[in-house]
């Protein structure tokens, strides 16, 4: 399954079921475009698992704001519509997998 984009009017339908990993980015942000391919890898092997999305700050800051994000990339895990887990700045594949799997089945 290919890494989706959302919008804050879509958001909450987004995150609803599920696990779903959302990258909350910029495109002028250095670290943002790091992460992006780890999260396009991510998305591939987990297949229909679990969603990747993403969500530009710039143009959705309703729902950056809701959820306090202050720097970018913030990645929020969500199942089923509640928030699970943050991480904050690029990281490895094999730690936002294994942070994923912890929520899957």
């Amino acid at each position: 399954m290919a890494v989706i984009h959302t919008t804050d009017a879509e958001f909450q339908q987004t995150i609803k079921e599920g696990v779903v990993l959302v990258d909350f980015w910029a495109p002028w942000c250095g670290p943002c475009r790091m992460i992006s391919p780890i999260l396009d890898e991510l998305s591939e092997k987990l297949g229909d698992a679990a969603t990747i999305a993403k969500i530009n700050v710039d143009e959705n800051p309703e729902t950056a704001g809701r959820f306090g994000v202050m720097s970018i990339p913030t990645l929020k895990l969500f199942k089923d519509g509640v928030e699970v887990n943050t991480l904050v700045g690029v990281r490895p594949l094999a730690e936002l997998e294994a942070a994923v799997r912890e929520h899957l089945g």
